[in-house]
């Protein structure tokens, strides 16, 4: 019967929990998911990680390309995050070209790694104007149960972390480059950005990483990213509007939960070794 009911009345289930202070899948209105993150089990890439937040899971590999730097940064190498979402991981992607939602997320995620500044991106200039590594970071998910910008910006520091690129050695009087891929080198994470996400129920309550369901009957949702214990982005995509202190809530419940990712990405780091 509950089943039916909630089939028949998704938003009236959800608020005869919800006026209890207590979700259909039994968290509290702040509780968040569990977290498992994965890394390096990906062997033919530069880098690997797969991280699942309730059921949301999604895998990033890194593979790195020598390139040419662009003329107006000749100093500097590239990183390049892309979002795939395919019909495995929801019904509601089709087949072909990417979605929209998936090139959003893309611009969501290369907004947030270029805020956070987590990567120098000259470090990655072999030799000026000449070469340069390029990082192609590949986002799938395959299991898509909400709060998706979480995983997707867990699952790519998480790989950064654990990327090595090969020695190359550059001669520019012959314009010749040489590649030793048994001499490897990690590369420099400077920072660790965490993405937490909220839901807004009936333009009042305030859910911590909600569920697919959850966004789809929400009024609105806000997405906050920290980065070294600071403010990195903030996405809010409209919706209902939230007063100054549901926001300072929301951000204090984000550097909160911060600290506890850290240790959970320096714990599969150890476990990898």
């Amino acid at each position: 019967m509950a089943e039916q009911y909630k089939s028949l009345h998704p938003a009236k289930y959800y608020r005869d929990h919800l006026k209890h202070d207590i979700r259909p899948d039994g968290r509290e209105l702040s509780d968040f998911r569990p977290v498992v993150i994965n890394v390096g089990s990906i062997k033919t890439a530069d880098g690997s990680s797969i991280v699942k937040i309730g059921n949301t899971t999604v895998v990033c590999g890194i593979k790195a390309e020598i390139s040419r730097p662009k003329a107006d940064a000749a100093t500097k190498g590239f990183l390049v995050p892309n979002v795939e979402l395919s019909p495995v991981c929801s019904s509601k992607f089709k087949p072909g070209p990417p979605s929209d939602q998936a090139q959003v997320l893309t611009q969501i995620i290369a907004d947030i790694v270029g805020n956070s500044q987590c990567i120098n991106l000259e470090e990655l200039c072999i030799f000026p104007d000449k070469i340069a590594w390029c990082l192609y970071a590949d986002l799938i998910c395959i299991d898509y149960d909400g709060s998706l910008i979480d995983a997707c910006a867990l699952a790519l520091i998480s790989c950064l972390k654990v990327v090595s690129l090969p020695e190359v050695s550059y001669d520019p009087s012959l314009d010749k480059q040489q590649v030793n891929l048994e001499k490897r080198t990690p590369i420099n994470v400077n920072s660790v950005f965490v993405s937490t996400t909220f839901a807004i129920f009936d333009d009042k309550l305030i859910l911590a990483d909600p569920t697919v369901e959850e966004e789809n009957l929400c009024t609105g949702t806000l997405t906050i990213v920290t980065c070294n214990d600071e403010l990195c982005y903030v996405h809010k995509p409209g919706g209902s509007p939230l007063v100054d202190e549901q926001m300072s809530d929301c951000i204090e419940k984000c550097m909160n939960r911060s600290n506890s990712i850290k240790k959970l990405i320096k714990t599969a780091i150890l476990e990898n070794i």
